[in-house]
Order: structure tokens, then sequence, then C-alpha cells
């Protein structure tokens, strides 16, 4: 006998199947990563279009078997904002691809379902330069990764775990996993750290928005924080040793 559950879900991407129907893959609050068929909700009598799609958080009811068939869709929130905006859009789309891209079993985790949540929530909700919901993206971004195991470390040494005491003379492994102090980071042959950047990353990580988001960050810094977000989560997700969830 199939059994019948309710819970509540952030569907991050979607596929068609035949004229009608439609696979909704989602991350659940109580189950994690769920594939959800919903047969014939395209058809314009659908009552359950209106409660399920593509960033929306909504809550559902699901049969379990050889498919998890949609019965029931409540929206609990569709972000109406950021569909509107085209910036806003493109980092709902990164952040969705970091998740299809990481996320891989069915294992429920209520720190990540939180972290979406709340992510889509200051997308949605927050006025400010476009420029800068690249912020809110590379938050949700170390704070995923922190959740996942892979914090970096920012306040001792990655490699020989001293202290960091020169914040001038300090450098990011992405195979260490966090700073290198002068020598450490002189030896491996790598580049600078602006002690800026490290600030910025210590905000992140502490999740400290308010200040954040007031946060004055020039080109530079902002041009290094990008490349430093992009190369450690594409040297996660190449590493061999990385443990998808």
């Amino acid at each position: 006998m199939n059994s019948q559950y309710r819970t509540k879900v952030f569907v991050y991407k979607k596929r068609d199947l035949k004229e009608a129907d439609r696979i909704f893959i989602v991350f659940s609050y109580d189950f994690g990563k769920l594939e959800i068929f919903a047969k014939a909700i395209r058809k314009i009598n659908s009552k359950l279009k209106s409660g399920i799609d593509i960033f929306f958080l909504s809550e559902i009811e699901f049969v379990q078997g050889r498919k998890n068939t949609l019965t029931d869709a409540i929206l609990i929130d569709k972000f109406p904002n950021i569909t509107k905006s085209p910036e806003k859009f493109l980092i709902a789309r990164k952040i969705a691809k970091i998740l299809d891209n990481f996320i891989v079993g069915q294992e429920n985790d209520h720190k990540i379902f939180n972290l979406i949540q709340e992510t889509f929530e200051k997308l949605n909700n927050y006025t400010l330069d476009p420029r800068r919901y690249t912020l809110i993206y590379l938050s949700f971004v170390w704070n995923f990764f922190a959740i996942l195991g892979y914090q970096p470390q920012l306040y001792n040494c990655a490699h020989c775990h001293n202290k960091l005491l020169d914040e001038n003379n300090l450098f990011f492994s992405y195979k260490e996993g966090g700073i290198l102090c002068y020598n450490c980071g002189k030896i491996k042959q790598l580049n600078k750290i602006n002690p800026d950047t490290i600030k910025i990353l210590r905000t992140i990580l502490n999740q400290n928005w308010n200040v954040l988001s007031k946060l004055k960050i020039n080109i530079e810094i902002q041009k290094e924080l990008n490349n430093i977000s992009k190369n450690y989560y594409l040297f996660l997700l190449a590493s061999h040793s990385f443990k998808k969830i």
C-alpha cells in the first residue's frame, strides 16, 4: 500500500513530460530532495498549478510509490519580486544550480531548508543596488558550504593552524580549505588575499546580514570576492573527496 505524506518544499527545478505532465525537483523540509510527479498540471483547469511552480515555497501532499505523485499543493510564498527583476531572477537560477549540483540523496536537512527560505525572502524583499544582489548569492554560497561541512578556516592558518596575525600578508588556498599565513602561503606560491575580503567572508559566515548589506565594497574587492567564491565552488564540485548529500 502506498503511503501519503505532507511537507513543505522549495521548488528549484522543473521539466515537462508528455502533453500536460510535469516533474518538480524540490528540497523538502522532511525528506530532503524529492522528485514530484504532477499529472496533467499544465492543463488550464488543473487545481494544482496555482500551488506549485519554480521558485515557489509550497506545502504539498504526495503519494509515495514508483513515482512520488502530487495530490495537493498549497502556496506559501511565490516570491513575486524575484520574477519581476532580471537581476534577482538570475541570482535565483544560480542558487538553483548549486542545489542541483550538490544535493543528490534523499536526506533531510532543516538548516539547508531554512537557509534557502531565508535567502529567497531576502532576495524578494530587499531593494538594493542590483549590483549588490550578488551579496545575497554569496551569503547563500558560503553558508551552504558551511552546512555541508566545508566552512573555510578564516581565523587560523588552514595549514599550520597558527593564529592569523598579519592580515596584510595572507593567502587563500582552495585545497587547504581556507586562509594560509604568510610562511605557508609563500611556500605554496599562492596569491595574496586582501584583508577586506577576509572581513567580508567572516561577516558572511557570521550571518550578520544587517552589517553585510551596509558595507561599502569597492570594485577590486568585489572582483576578488567573486573569484574566490567561484573557484572554491568549482574546487568542491570537482573534488573526488566531496561527499554529496
